[in-house]
């Protein structure tokens, strides 16, 4: 069963804001000639990369909730110039809206468990996605989604 990775989207107001950010860095990779993905830097390197990297995402959680995901495609380790070991996060290039999940700040990253994860809005229904986002969270407040 995959596991996934919980972060912080700090910057981000909202989806639209991390689906532009995918959207510059895509971009750029195009233009480089690269595959157009993203690359998020952390400073601590997950110790369980097999489950992550079997079929894992990383979950946004954007003003206090789980609001997206991107898939992991891989995970690179490297040491910085200060000598200090990091690692990327590699992204696929599509921002997957999820069902909101009320999450409290926190440092870092998380592990999430596969059964603990929001489910993505298409999995609850045609047209689900497209509906306002305020409309969304009443509706999922209420327990309708």
């Amino acid at each position: 069963m995959a596991l996934h990775l919980l972060k912080l989207c700090v910057g981000a107001d909202s989806i639209e804001d991390l689906r532009d950010w995918v959207a510059h860095r895509s971009l750029i990779a195009i233009a480089a000639g690269l595959e157009p993905h993203s690359v998020h830097t952390t400073r601590m390197v997950p110790k369980r990369l097999e489950e992550l990297l079997d079929g894992g995402s990383l979950y946004w959680v954007i003003k206090g909730q789980v609001q997206a995901r991107q898939k992991l495609l891989d995970i690179r380790t490297f040491t910085d110039e200060a000598g200090i070991t990091r690692c990327d996060l590699v992204l696929g290039p599509e921002v997957i809206e999820t069902a909101l999940q009320p999450r409290r700040p926190f440092q870092g990253w998380r592990y999430l468990p596969a059964d603990d994860a929001p489910r993505d809005l298409t999995a609850l229904g045609e047209g689900v996605a497209d509906m306002p986002a305020d409309l969304k969270k009443e509706l999922m407040q209420l327990g309708l989604l």
